[in-house]
C-alpha cells in the first residue's frame, strides 16, 4: 500500500439516536479532512443499528435508520439481529432499497438456498491509488428464528473463511464486518489469519486501543454509539492504530435531535386501535388487571392451556381514552416475541416452582430484547398451586399430560429456565408482543 487509510466504525446503536448528530458531524469533518490530505476514509456499520424499541424505527420499519447511514456517507454495513430477525423477510427485503452503500452478509439465504438481492458476500474497495480492500461480513446464528420468517442462516465462521479464500488473491488488505461477538470473533481469527483487521459487534464490548491476536487487529467500539472507532492503516501494515472516540467529548450538534425523531414515529404509528373507557396501571410487583388481559391475549393467540411472563414488561399505563400503535408501542416497545411450549403436568409444575425465584423481581434485566427496568413479579395465567397440589384451568394438573404453555421468547434461551431450552416449541414470527396485545382490543372492539 502506499497510502494512509482511515477506518471509521459504529455498531449496535440499537435506534440510541442521542448521539447521533455529533457522529454524522464528527464523520463527515474527517471524511473532508482525510480527503484534502490525499487519505482515504472508510465508514463502516457492524449491525444493530435498528432497533424497533425505537418509536421511529417502529414506525419506518427501519427504513428511517437507512436514511441516517445514507446521510452520513456509510460505506458498507452488514446487518445484526436487530436487522435480520425483529423485521419480517418482505421488510427486511424492502430495508435496503434506497440505501447508498453495500450490504455485506455471507451467510444468510432464502429456503431455496438464493442469496437476497440486496445482500453480497463480500465488496471490493478500489481506493485512487489502486490499493484492494475487501470486506466480508456475517451475522449470528438465530437459527430458528431466521427459519422461521423464511430465512435459512448458514454457519458464519464458515462463510467468512470461504469467502476470504476466494478474494485474497484479488486484494492488498481484508477487513471482516462480524456481528458474531468477542469469543466468535476471537476464534474467527485463529480460523482465517488472512483477516487483517476485524470489526465486532453484538456483544458490546469495547477494545480502546484494539486487540492483536497474531496478525489480525480486532476492533470495537461498545453500544448505543457512546464510542466510533478509528483505525488507521499506515503504509506498513504494521503500524495501524486503533483507537475509540468517546461521543459525548465531541461539540454538541443536533440539540433535541432524538425527541424530533420520537414526534416522527408517533406521526408515523398514530393509528387508533380501540377507545379504553378506564385506566389500566402498570404494576411491576404484583398482579394486575392490565396483567391479566394480557395474558389472556397471549392464551387466545397460541391457543395455550396457561400464560407466564413477568411483570416488569409493562412500561407505560394503559390510558383512559384513544389508544393508538403509538400507545401500544410505548406500553410494549420490546422486540420480543410470544412463544408456545408443551411441557407435561410435572415438567409445567417444576417451572412454575422455578418462577416463583423471590430474587428475579428487582433483577435489572439487560438484553434478550427487553428493553424495560427490572423483571417485576412473574404473572402466571391459568395455572396455580393450592396446598402443594398443582392446578391448570382449574383442574388438578396431570404428571404425564401435555400443556400448552404461552411465553415470552427470552424466557426459553435457558437463562431462566434451562428445561425450556431444551423443550418442544413453536416462535410466533413476526408478531411482537404488542402486535399480539392491540390486536386483542381491536379484535373485540372494547369499548
Amino acid at each position: 500500500m502506499s497510502e494512509t487509510i482511515h477506518i471509521y466504525h459504529t455498531n449496535d446503536l440499537h435506534s440510541h439516536f442521542t448521539n447521533w448528530p455529533r457522529i454524522k458531524s464528527f464523520l463527515a469533518d474527517r471524511k473532508r479532512w482525510h480527503e484534502e490530505e490525499g487519505d482515504v476514509c472508510l465508514i463502516f456499520d457492524i449491525g444493530d443499528h435498528a432497533d424497533r424499541s425505537h418509536p421511529y424505527t417502529e414506525g419506518t420499519t427501519g427504513k428511517g435508520n437507512v436514511l441516517l447511514l445514507n446521510e452520513a456517507e456509510y460505506d458498507v454495513v452488514t446487518i445484526g439481529n436487530n436487522e435480520g430477525i425483529t423485521l419480517s423477510k418482505e421488510e427486511l427485503n424492502n430495508l435496503y432499497v434506497q440505501a447508498d452503500f453495500e450490504v455485506v452478509v455471507s451467510n444468510l439465504f432464502d429456503l431455496e438456498g438464493q442469496r437476497p438481492e440486496w445482500a453480497k458476500p463480500y465488496h471490493i474497495i478500489r481506493t485512487a491509488k489502486g490499493t484492494r480492500i475487501g470486506v466480508v461480513g456475517a451475522t449470528a446464528e438465530f437459527t430458528p428464528f431466521y427459519r422461521k420468517l423464511g430465512w435459512e442462516i448458514t454457519d458464519a465462521k464458515a462463510s467468512i473463511v470461504q469467502v476470504v479464500k476466494e478474494i485474497e488473491g484479488d486484494t492488498d488488505l481484508i477487513i471482516c464486518l462480524s456481528h458474531l461477538g468477542i469469543r466468535e470473533d476471537e476464534l474467527l481469527a485463529e480460523l482465517c489469519p488472512e483477516i487483517d483487521i476485524l470489526l465486532g459487534a453484538h456483544t458490546h464490548h469495547i477494545f480502546h486501543e484494539g486487540k492483536w491476536q497474531g496478525d489480525t487487529l480486532l476492533g470495537a467500539a461498545g453500544k448505543f454509539g457512546y464510542y466510533i472507532g478509528h483505525i488507521t492503516i499506515e503504509e506498513v501494515f504494521k503500524k495501524t492504530k486503533a483507537r475509540l472516540i468517546e461521543t459525548s467529548s465531541l461539540h454538541e450538534v443536533g440539540e433535541g435531535f432524538d425527541e424530533f425523531l420520537v414526534e416522527q414515529g408517533k406521526k408515523q404509528l398514530d393509528e387508533l386501535i380501540f377507545h379504553s373507557t378506564k385506566k389500566l396501571k402498570a404494576e411491576w410487583f404484583k398482579d394486575s388487571e392490565l396483567g391479566t388481559l394480557f395474558g389472556q391475549a397471549l392464551i387466545d393467540f397460541a391457543e395455550a392451556d396457561c400464560a407466564l411472563f413477568n411483570a416488569g414488561i409493562f412500561l407505560e399505563d394503559m390510558p383512559e381514552g384513544a389508544m393508538t400503535r403509538y400507545d401500544f408501542h410505548k406500553m410494549l416497545p420490546h422486540p420480543i416475541n410470544p412463544c408456545l411450549v408443551e411441557l407435561s403436568g410435572a415438567e409445567l409444575k417444576e417451572i412454575y416452582l422455578q418462577s416463583l425465584n423471590s430474587e428475579w423481581p428487582q433483577l435489572e434485566l439487560k438484553g434478550m430484547g427487553f428493553r424495560g427496568v427490572v423483571f417485576g413479579k412473574m404473572i402466571h395465567l391459568n395455572m396455580e398451586l393450592v396446598d402443594h397440589r398443582f392446578y391448570i384451568n382449574g383442574k388438578l394438573a396431570v404428571h404425564d399430560q401435555i400443556y400448552r404453555l404461552v411465553t415470552l421468547d427470552m424466557m426459553t434461551f435457558g437463562y431462566f429456565f434451562p428445561s425450556l431450552k431444551r423443550a418442544a416449541k413453536t416462535y410466533f414470527m413476526p408478531e411482537f408482543l404488542r402486535d399480539v396485545f392491540s390486536q386483542y382490543f381491536r379484535s373485540r372492539a372494547f369499548k
